[in-house]
């Protein structure tokens, strides 16, 4: 008994540090980026590659594959200070452009938990 009540607080206290995705970027649901989304206009940028991208993308989604994000840079400069919300299919390739991002001071991070693979078991929808 007392070996789960110390797993149990060791869950309740190491919690909130695995909901953090890439060094602090915050790692969100589909319905929270919804909600981020529609408050606050964030950059939605796909990291995916080009023939996934085509197979279906979120609305507005800017496109740039996590291969080519460090020459790209200039492109999305101007969110150096806004909201953007990074993903990919599952979430692997979005930690990774995260990291490049914030090498490049990106301040308003935010990770789509799970990637477009938990949006569209959300039922969320998707463009072509």
């Amino acid at each position: 008994m007392l070996i789960g009540l110390a797993v149990g607080s060791g869950l309740a206290l190491i919690w909130p540090m695995l909901n953090k995705g890439v060094s602090g970027v915050p790692s969100i649901s589909p319905t929270e980026a919804v909600m981020l989304m529609n408050r606050s206009k964030p950059l939605v940028l796909d990291v995916r590659d080009e023939a996934e991208f085509l197979a279906g993308h979120i609305q507005g989604a800017k496109h740039i594959p996590v291969s080519e994000l460090a020459g790209r840079i200039k492109e999305i400069e101007k969110y150096k200070d806004k909201p953007v919300l990074v993903h990919c299919r599952s979430g692997m390739r979005a930690k990774t452009a995260c990291t490049i991002l914030q090498g490049q001071q990106f301040t308003k991070l935010n990770q789509l938990q799970g990637g477009l693979e938990s949006w569209q078991e959300a039922k969320l929808p998707l463009v072509k």
